[in-house]
C-alpha cells in the first residue's frame, strides 16, 4: 500500500505535466504560454516535494525553494512587462480594461501609425 500512493502521485503529476506541455506548445497567446510555464514550474515543485516526503530526503529542499522562487519571480516579471506594454500604448480603451494580448495587431491602431 505504501508504494502505491507515491506511484499514483508521480503518475498524476506526470500526466499533468504532459497536458501543461501541450498547452505550452498550442497556446495562441503570450499569456497562455506564461500561465502554462508557471503551472509547469508548480508541477515540478510538487514533484520535488512528493519525492522529499516519500523518501524522507531533505537534500532537495533548496532546489524546491529555488523552483518556487523562479516561478514567482517569472510570473511577476511577465505581468509587469505586459502591464507596461498596455500603459505605454496610450490607448485609453486598453488602460484598465481587457486587452487583446493574443499577438494579433489591433484593427483600431492599423491606420494611425
Amino acid at each position: 500500500m505504501t508504494t502505491v500512493v507515491p506511484l499514483v502521485c508521480f503518475a498524476l503529476l506526470g500526466v499533468g505535466a504532459v497536458l501543461i506541455l501541450a498547452r505550452l506548445a498550442m497556446g495562441p497567446s503570450l499569456l497562455d504560454r506564461v500561465v502554462a510555464t508557471d503551472a509547469l514550474l508548480v508541477t515540478i515543485a510538487c514533484g520535488i516535494a512528493v519525492y522529499c516526503a516519500v523518501y524522507e530526503d531533505i537534500s532537495l529542499e533548496p532546489v524546491l525553494l529555488v523552483v518556487a522562487l523562479l516561478a514567482f519571480v517569472g510570473s511577476v516579471s511577465v505581468a509587469r512587462y505586459i502591464g507596461g506594454m498596455l500603459v505605454s500604448t496610450g490607448d485609453p480603451a486598453t488602460r484598465g480594461g481587457d486587452a487583446d494580448l493574443s499577438g494579433r495587431p489591433d484593427a483600431r491602431s492599423e491606420g494611425t501609425s
